[in-house]
């Protein structure tokens, strides 16, 4: 799930939105009332939701957007006058006052892209660790047997074939059993 960070500029206001989502089963980080505490929570994390209000003492949404890094969404409330002025690239809005079913809706829509980036996110990490681990059991048998990398290649996908393993889990044996570590 991802993290959820709620900042106003009355803490209280913050503080009250967090119970309504905490009795709708949403787990909230952090709540705030300045533009630098959400920077500071949003670096500590690695993705999630700010629930934000349209300007702070220090800071004003778009600031506080720019500064948000890969894997974070902001969800903008505010009165209609100051969404109908606002530049909504790159964030959600809702009007206040909001029905809370209004705003739990929102919510699990955000949740739902949250999930999809993160997932990617952990395919790509674990694709580039399965290039290694292949790499590193083909130049063991380049090394070893003399073989070209498309032998190697070869050699790997038949042993995978014939013990119905997957290829990097072969691979992986393969280099358990001749005492070489892979660094991944």
């Amino acid at each position: 799930m991802a993290d959820i960070i709620i900042a106003f500029p009355k803490l209280d206001d913050a503080k009250n939105l967090r119970k309504l989502l905490i009795r709708n089963g949403y787990a909230v980080n952090m709540v705030c009332d300045s533009g630098s505490q959400i920077v500071e929570a949003v670096n500590r994390l690695d993705g999630g939701i700010v629930i934000s209000g349209y300007r702070f003492s220090d800071m004003h949404y778009t600031e506080i957007n720019d500064y948000l890094p890969k894997g974070f969404q902001m969800l903008l409330l505010a009165s209609p006058a100051k969404l109908a002025e606002c530049d909504c690239i790159r964030l959600v809005t809702l009007a206040m006052p909001f029905k809370v079913q209004d705003l739990l809706n929102t919510l699990e829509m955000m949740m739902v892209q949250y999930n999809r980036w993160y997932k990617k996110q952990k395919t790509k990490a674990r694709s580039e660790n399965d290039r290694k681990v292949l790499m590193a059991a083909k130049e063991l048998l380049m090394e070893r047997n003399q073989m070209t990398e498309d032998e190697a290649h070869h050699y790997i996908q038949k042993l995978s074939m014939d013990s119905s393993t997957a290829l990097v889990e072969t691979a992986e044996m393969l280099l358990e059993l001749n005492g070489k570590e892979w660094d991944v």
